[in-house]
């Protein structure tokens, strides 16, 4: 982009002050963050830390107890938002690929374009077979979830997100649910999603694809920010201590040192 030739997009994602809590418990304390369009963004941090607290308040799954959250320019807060709208523009995947059992992959695909963006059933058709082929799974139109790996459904769910034609992706720990062989395959059709240059927010743990994809990783912990920047930076010399331990215990997990193992609480 050249901004001295053009006035810059507004930002994908802008949230700003962002608090969340349940009852007495503030899972989330001020947070502030932008996401550019087509920028891919990694949040990363021990459980518990917020981070998919933080991406459900993006699309009002939670709503938040403070703060603001804008998509693409609109207040996702402001009590009048469109939230069928809003959702129209965001896709979202989860750990769990909430595919409905009793429905082809092909059907998976197609009822939301039908129920929510009243397409043609010939043009959901079209739209959802050219994403099945996108994620690989062109040859399983016509299964039931049931009869699919773990690996394959959670292909079918981005699959379905993308028939949606969202403006950017949301993702939950994609990986998390999977045997360790269908993970590759997955984190495959993210980084094709990223090349083409889909704006996405990811949940993960899997620091190898966020060292490789990501435009910028985010290190949360105890509902705050505590680092971000490039991910060579972050993951590879990270600055602050927090970081540090928590990439020493996820990169080398059978190297703990005894005074860090006092020290945790998990």
């Amino acid at each position: 982009m050249n901004a001295s030739t053009s006035t810059p997009a507004p930002a994908a994602i802008v949230v700003d002050g962002l608090r969340k809590s349940y009852g007495s418990n503030e899972v989330l304390t001020g947070i502030g963050l932008e996401v550019a369009a087509g920028e891919v963004v990694c949040l990363i941090g021990p459980s518990g830390s917020g981070k998919s607290t933080l991406l459900r308040c993006v699309n009002l799954l939670e709503e938040p107890s403070g703060g603001v959250v804008t998509v693409g320019g609109v207040d996702v807060t402001d009590p009048d938002v469109d939230l069928d709208g809003l959702r129209r523009r965001i896709g979202m995947v989860f750990q769990h690929f909430n595919l409905f059992p009793h429905l082809s992959v092909l059907e998976n695909c197609t009822i939301a374009q039908r129920k929510v963006l009243k397409r043609p059933q010939a043009e959901a058709v079209e739209v959802a077979r050219r994403n099945l082929d996108l994620v690989g799974l062109a040859d399983k139109a016509d299964a039931l979830p049931a009869q699919l790996s773990g690996g394959q459904q959670q292909r079918v769910a981005i699959a379905r997100a993308l028939s949606m034609d969202p403006q950017l992706m949301l993702f939950d720990e994609p990986t998390s649910a999977l045997d360790p062989e269908t993970v590759g395959d997955v984190l495959a059709v993210m980084r094709s999603l990223a090349e083409a240059g889909m704006t996405m927010l990811v949940v993960t743990h899997e620091m190898g694809f966020a060292r490789e994809v990501a435009d910028r990783v985010v290190f949360m912990d105890a509902g705050v920010v505590v680092e971000q920047g490039p991910a060579a930076q972050v993951i590879g010399s990270p600055r602050n201590e927090r970081t540090k331990l928590f990439l020493q215990r996820v990169l080398d997990p059978t190297h703990v040192r005894g005074d860090a193992a006092e020290g945790s609480e998990g």
